[in-house]
């Protein structure tokens, strides 16, 4: 598949404020989703419109509660809880930027092969690559190292999504390496940047 341009990304209404710019942060099932509560709190003190979707798997390692009490919103998990709402459409439409924080090595394969088994793969298949996809890998480093996770990972680049980097350090597993997730004060300073830079898509 070809790749897309960066111009894609490259649409925002410089008069747009923080408050009626939109992200959505997708939580996956990893040990780091605690952290995700963190990047929605920075996010909501900078005054961003902030709504938060988790996978299933996601709710096994941090609960409704801690991510609803942040957004004051009801979370999204379900692709079928409102009958009269096609949410993963309307979802696509409203997020001016998708953040999928932490990103397991499951989602990662998942969002690759177009599979939309979920309110997340659903969501990736719906999007036009108008907004920009920012992926945020959590794995063990052999894991990360793995052909198969460079593969999708090299592939959801080429289709518009950023990576963004891990850090290094000792993991939940008890290894030392790369594979942490990204602290969420540096997330938070990459989406000050892109705010600033003008690189926000116009809804």
């Amino acid at each position: 598949m070809s790749e897309l341009p960066h111009s894609v990304h490259n649409t925002k209404d410089l008069g747009k404020s923080k408050a009626a710019t939109k992200i959505l942060i997708a939580v996956t099932g990893s040990i780091a989703a605690y952290k995700a509560a963190d990047l929605i709190s920075k996010l909501v003190q900078d005054d961003f419109d902030v709504d938060c979707l988790a996978t299933e798997k996601a709710l096994e390692f941090i609960g409704p509660s801690a991510l609803e009490g942040i957004t004051r919103k009801p979370l999204n998990t379900d692709m079928f809880a409102n009958p009269s709402d096609i949410i993963h459409i309307s979802m696509a439409a409203w997020a001016d930027l998708v953040i999928v924080y932490p990103a397991s090595a499951d989602v990662i394969a998942r969002l690759r092969t177009g599979r939309a088994e979920d309110l997340l793969s659903a969501l990736f298949l719906a999007n036009n690559f108008s907004s920009p996809w920012w992926i945020a890998p959590a794995m063990n480093s052999n894991m990360l190292a793995h052909p198969a996770v460079q593969e999708n990972l090299q592939v959801l680049s080429t289709w518009g999504c950023r990576i963004l980097p891990t850090e290094e350090g000792r993991m939940a597993c008890g290894t030392t390496g790369s594979g942490k997730l990204l602290d969420p004060q540096q997330v938070r300073d990459f989406v000050s940047s892109w705010y600033a830079s003008g690189e926000q898509d116009e809804h």
